[in-house]
């Protein structure tokens, strides 16, 4: 995680690309820092301004632009808070902000301007967020979000998974990371030992939004978790110039599944401030998704979903109908 460039022209020097190749960035004075991870970046291609990965973490002044129905928190994070980095919206099920270190900074990040001082899950609070998880017996599930859980070390990480499942009514385990992404190493085998000695039912989110993300090592990590029964499932975001197409959507789908991992959600973009120019709009997003029901299998096709606040779970989003 240290060997990250976090700086423009650093970023631009490493992929052979001039500032006139590209849209105004921003250099400094940055709200949400640059964060690239060398290991991502190898997978992007030197002089290409309009590479899927470079897009997805190129910090660009459209960002400082206000948009009307863009916020801060856009899909209620703080309204669901029960304090020590717990959130709880849905029935029967709880998220725990187990860091607020990410291993990547996506532009598109919809907690790009969370509150992480105030809500992470420090070890000082762990007692009482796993307490108040403990006094709700109507909690069958907790996920781990953040930020990014595997950044905990496997001491502290280690820590935290034995108190959750030492909790009677918890039957799943729910952990959502990019870090897998970007360091695929992070899947080693003392992770995988915590994970499936757990009485909990374990299952890992990956947060893929193109194949050109995964590398040969992570595709290997990813097969080897799934043979020890780990399940093993994949979120999207649908992004503008990124991936708004059904055919790139579907060469990713094919290529999760060959490393053993099921589409789960594709995200239609939640609206933080500083996002808008990656936003897809809906009637675009059911077109397209209408596409990709024809090209792929059902069991390969992720579910379009908005994430309303106040609404008691993801809004699907169906796709236009066939004229």
């Amino acid at each position: 995680m240290a060997d990250c460039i976090s700086t423009v022209p650093e970023l631009l020097r490493a992929l052979d690309l001039a500032p006139g190749q590209l849209p105004p960035l921003l250099t400094d004075r940055m709200d949400f820092p640059l964060r690239v991870p060398r290991r991502l970046l190898a997978r992007m291609q030197p002089g290409d301004p309009q590479d899927p990965l470079l897009l997805q973490v190129l910090p660009l002044t459209q960002e400082q632009q206000f948009h009307h129905g863009y916020s801060l928190d856009p899909v209620g994070d703080l309204a669901a808070s029960r304090g020590h980095g717990l959130l709880h919206k849905y029935q029967g099920r709880a998220l725990l902000i187990a860091s607020g270190a990410c291993a990547i900074h996506c532009r598109y990040c919809f907690r790009r301007h969370f509150p992480y001082q105030q809500q992470t899950l420090r070890q000082s609070q762990l007692d009482q967020a796993v307490a108040a998880v403990a006094g709700d017996p109507s909690l069958s599930e907790i996920i781990l979000s953040g930020g990014d859980p595997l950044t905990l070390d496997a001491e502290r990480l280690a820590a935290l998974l034995q108190q959750l499942d030492a909790l009677p009514h918890l039957q799943r385990l729910r952990i959502h990371s990019r870090v897998p992404v970007v360091i695929p190493e992070r899947l080693d085998e003392t992770l995988l030992g915590q994970l499936t000695a757990l009485r909990m039912q374990t299952v890992l989110v990956i947060h893929v939004n193109h194949r050109n993300e995964i590398d040969d090592c992570l595709r290997q990590r990813l097969r080897d978790y799934q043979r020890y029964g780990i399940t093993l499932l994949n979120q999207s975001v649908l992004l503008q110039g990124i991936n708004d197409d059904a055919r790139t959507l579907a060469e990713l789908s094919l290529t999760l599944f060959e490393c053993g991992v099921m589409p789960y959600y594709l995200h239609q973009l939640d609206r933080a401030q500083g996002c808008a120019h990656f936003e897809v709009d809906e009637p675009r997003s059911r077109a397209i998704y209408h596409q990709l029901l024809q090209q792929l299998p059902g069991y390969l096709v992720p579910r379009l979903v908005h994430e309303q606040v106040g609404r008691p779970y993801k809004q699907p989003l169906s796709p236009l109908p066939t004229p």
